[in-house]
């Protein structure tokens, strides 16, 4: 009976921590919303923010929606894997949740704005970082118009910090168009990514 080599190895399936992220408007929520859909074995963030839930927002689904004080309190206890004021509002990523998907095995998929990929990345060097962005810049901006849930001046604001964002993108490890009308093709590619990380000769390992 033949032998299998002292060195015989097999991919080792161990669990990542993967960031959506991009600037406004290109279609992070929808994104994950579509990996949700195919993958019931990962585990998908849900961000805190003391911002109130639009129309159509679910508290505990889309969004975990509390006050400024309970926010700042977290903060101040340490609970909150990553943390920003963004647009006029706090958001953060309480950390118990994705320390028990990932002791559990489970792969962790977060959707962030683009400060607070950064943020990860420096407490977690092996996340795994996917830029989205659109066609063209035309394309980005008729989309994000296309939500009429800014003000004027928010949404000036949205677009000035859009230019600063695409200015990140060495700090990413992918890109990926996220084009109108194609979503099932942005899923497709992302979760091509995912597919390959995990046959990596020598695997991520992340640690929070």
């Amino acid at each position: 009976m033949e032998k299998e080599p002292n060195n015989f190895k097999k991919p080792t399936l161990t669990p990542l921590l993967v960031v959506i992220s991009g600037p406004s408007g290109i279609g992070k929520d929808a994104v994950v919303q579509a990996l949700k859909q195919r993958d019931e074995s990962t585990h998908f963030v849900i961000t805190m923010t003391t911002r109130p839930p639009r129309a159509d927002e679910v508290d505990g689904v889309d969004y975990f929606f509390v006050g400024t004080e309970k926010f700042e309190r977290l903060v101040n206890q340490g609970e909150l894997l990553e943390h920003a004021w963004v647009y006029s509002d706090y958001k953060g990523i309480p950390k118990v949740q994705v320390r028990q998907a990932l002791e559990s095995g489970k792969d962790v998929v977060m959707r962030l704005d683009v400060q607070g990929a950064s943020t990860v990345r420096s407490l977690c060097q092996d996340a795994i970082l996917i830029f989205l962005t659109a066609n063209d810049r035309e394309e980005w901006l008729k989309r994000l118009k296309a939500r009429r849930s800014e003000s004027a001046e928010d949404l000036a604001l949205r677009i000035e910090t859009a230019q600063k964002e695409f200015d990140c993108l060495e700090d990413f490890d992918y890109i990926v168009i996220n084009a109108e009308g194609e979503l099932d093709k942005t899923v497709d590619v992302i979760q091509a990514i995912i597919k390959a990380e995990h046959h990596r000769v020598n695997p991520r390992k992340v640690t929070l």
